[in-house]
């Protein structure tokens, strides 16, 4: 059986498996911001009632806009965003207004308005949401019709809906915090899994199980992303959150790992694909190999239990100090293939043993080198457009 080609044209089952998959996307993406959302609709509204009841300000446009802006849809540098927000409103005000109530309003007046108004943000050195902020604002005013105190009432109003964000910004919930360790835990069980497939294809001769491994390793890249982008939010709400600074620790601990489990995710690809070979080619790993293959997938399945439950990952530790010291004893020397796997097999070890904090030195350590006897090398025919 050969390699499924790329040429291929999908079926209805696979069509229907990535419209599935896309909607699933579509939903945990509107789960993930459900709550900014929310925040952002509520801050606006209570910005809005703030302005209208206690500024006695009848049509307080900019207090809803201050207020979403500042927040957005994400934790981070909300502080920042609050202040350029209110200083870009109140350069955008003042421009604006000033050409509205000498040169009245119209297309050339809105267009001299945002040019000088964005020039001088620039000159001031400011952010890019600062400069379109005052950009948009003297658009707004200009065009308005010009009424006497309108300026410093809008001011007023941006003040007040950035207020309403920064109070908004400290209530925070605790899904965020509890995302990383999550999305990392279920890294390490998509690569026990892996591990358990790689072995079950090599002693069935299952290609198409090594074929579709392979791919499963090979879309890994967008959760190694998830994972980064996960402890990005985590270290925001942590950061901006009086409440939930004492989390900003067991956050930083899991975006330490992000390193030694992409190490992982990658040997393990390799691992994979040599998996593929062995398949294609109707060769075989020796025993002790495929039992070292499964005690991995099982310490990979504690490694993400004890990241789920926020425990130390001293079993994890104990079956990989046990699997580094079996992996000496496979004897070498059989055939590419075989010797190929142990090495990414022993170099995963490594990761893992990185991934529970052991330090690089004693990681290496443990793995010492093979010392089992040596097996007769066979030779196998080469096989066309075969790699490594």
């Amino acid at each position: 059986m050969g390699a499924p080609t790329s040429s291929s044209r999908p079926t209805a089952p696979d069509l229907r498996v990535g419209a599935r998959q896309a909607l699933e996307r579509r939903i945990e993406r509107l789960r993930r911001y459900g709550w900014h959302i929310a925040q952002c609709a509520v801050a606006g509204a209570v910005a809005y009632l703030l302005a209208h009841a206690l500024l006695g300000h009848p049509q307080p446009f900019f207090a809803p806009v201050a207020a979403i802006v500042s927040l957005g849809l994400s934790y981070g540098q909300r502080l920042r965003r609050v202040g350029e927000v209110t200083i870009g409103i109140a350069l955008g005000v003042l421009i604006g207004d000033v050409f509205a109530n000498v040169f009245g309003t119209g297309a050339w007046q809105l267009l001299l308005a945002v040019v000088v108004a964005m020039t001088l943000a620039i000159m001031l050195d400011a952010s890019p949401l600062l400069i379109i902020q005052a950009g948009v604002q003297s658009a707004i005013v200009t065009t308005l019709a010009p009424s006497a105190g309108a300026g410093l009432g809008r001011w007023l109003d941006a003040v007040c809906g950035g207020l309403v964000a920064l109070l908004a910004a400290a209530v925070v919930p605790g899904s965020p915090l509890r995302r990383p360790r999550r999305v990392a835990g279920g890294i390490a069980h998509e690569l026990s899994t892996w591990l358990h497939d790689a072995a079950a294809a090599a002693r069935t001769a299952d290609l198409d199980l090594a074929y579709r491994t392979l791919e499963r390793a090979r879309r890994s890249e967008s959760a190694l992303d998830d994972l980064r982008q996960a402890t990005r939010e985590g270290l925001d709400v942590a950061r901006s959150s009086p409440w939930r600074r004492h989390h900003r620790g067991d956050i930083l601990a899991v975006a330490d790992l992000a390193v030694p489990l992409d190490r992982a995710v990658r040997n393990a690809r390799v691992l994979l694909r040599r998996t593929v070979v062995v398949t294609r080619r109707g060769e075989t790993l020796p025993d002790d190999t495929l039992a070292l293959l499964d005690a991995l997938a099982g310490a990979t399945t504690t490694i993400a239990r004890e990241l789920d439950e926020q425990r130390e990952p001293r079993r994890a530790v104990v079956a990989l100090r046990t699997a580094a010291a079996d992996s000496s004893r496979v004897a070498t020397g059989g055939s590419l293939s075989a010797d190929v796997v142990l090495a990414q097999t022993r170099s995963l070890v490594v990761d893992l043993l990185q991934l529970c904090g052991v330090d690089v030195p004693e990681a290496e350590r443990l793995v010492t080198p093979a010392t089992g006897a040596p097996r007769a090398a066979r030779r196998l025919p080469p096989v066309d457009g075969e790699d490594a």
